[in-house]
């Protein structure tokens, strides 16, 4: 049985429970256990990973959030230097599951984070899971 951090940059409650209801799920399904951890925002969530595998206490993550298009380009940095960072860190042979939504408007991620519809957290979660089981078939 591993254990899975779900960390998550609470912005928008509604939105953020679905995601992690789904994450839960996913990896309860699958026969693991889970933490969730809150940060401030997309941008901390890289970091919140890598303190976090420092302990040891986890065999995989997953990152759940919502970033809403506005009126400046903070979008493009939130949405792209998250995955950058996640994208860094997966590298390294970590297990991450990215359920960061980037969308255009909250009706999107209303669709994409409810469980009984595009189940986004869900599918961050199985991500994890099926790289979690890569590490190990490849002895990693």
């Amino acid at each position: 049985m591993a254990k899975f951090l779900i960390v998550e940059a609470r912005f928008y409650d509604h939105l953020n429970d679905q995601l992690i209801a789904g994450a839960k799920a996913a990896i309860k399904a699958a026969g693991h256990k889970s933490d969730v951890i809150t940060v401030p925002g997309a941008l901390e969530i890289p970091a919140a990973i890598a303190l976090a595998d420092s302990t040891g206490d986890y065999e995989g993550y997953v990152a759940i959030g919502v970033v809403i298009r506005g009126e400046t380009y903070h979008f493009e940095i939130v949405a792209g230097e998250s995955a950058r960072g996640i994208m860094a860190l997966s590298m390294d042979g970590l297990p991450i599951g990215n359920g960061i939504l980037t969308v255009e408007n909250e009706e999107q991620a209303l669709v994409r984070a409810d469980p009984a519809q595009k189940d986004k957290g869900g599918e961050a979660a199985k991500a994890a899971l099926a790289l979690l089981a890569l590490k190990e078939k490849f002895g990693a």
